[in-house]
């Protein structure tokens, strides 16, 4: 059986998350592709394509991706490479504290390019991103023409 994992399974947007794939052959290809919907709908995606090694792992932190959205050792590159469906869409948290990303992390045997509904992964975990940290407290600011937001820790 393939699992999918993300350690830790939800954090704060700007940490490191390690993405782990088991249970795959030895030397399979597989594509690992990572997908959210924005607050608006819009959905946002990257692909990497990875062999795994003779254990049947795939761990972008040590095996290079052979193409997709990039290629090479890049351990967050399934988050940093996101790209929009629609063109001219930007990645943009509006609720901060409110909610976070939900990303969908999923693997597929082979070389998957398309996004068919008839295609089913191998597995499947998801990861939350959160922008605010735990009790921290957003205060606005309006002073004259200056606008913003002050965060406090706790």
């Amino acid at each position: 059986m393939v699992e999918v994992t993300v350690t830790p399974q939800s954090s704060l947007a700007d940490r490191p998350v390690q993405i782990r794939v088991q249970g795959l052959s030895p030397s399979q290809l597989v594509t690992l592709r990572a997908w959210l919907k924005d607050e608006h709908g819009e959905c946002f995606q990257s692909r990497a394509f990875f062999r795994a090694d003779g254990a049947g792992e795939v761990d972008p932190r040590c095996h290079a991706a052979l193409g997709g959205s990039y290629s090479g050792i890049w351990p967050m590159g399934l988050f940093w490479f996101l790209q929009p469906d629609t063109l001219f869409r930007r990645l943009v948290k509006r609720d901060v504290a409110g909610s976070p990303f939900r990303v969908r992390l999923e693997v597929f045997d082979g070389l998957c390019l398309g996004t068919d509904p008839k295609e089913q992964p191998l597995g499947s975990c998801e990861a939350e991103r959160w922008y605010v940290g735990p009790g921290v407290q957003r205060v606005p600011i309006r002073e004259g023409r200056v606008r913003g937001a002050l965060f406090l820790p706790p």
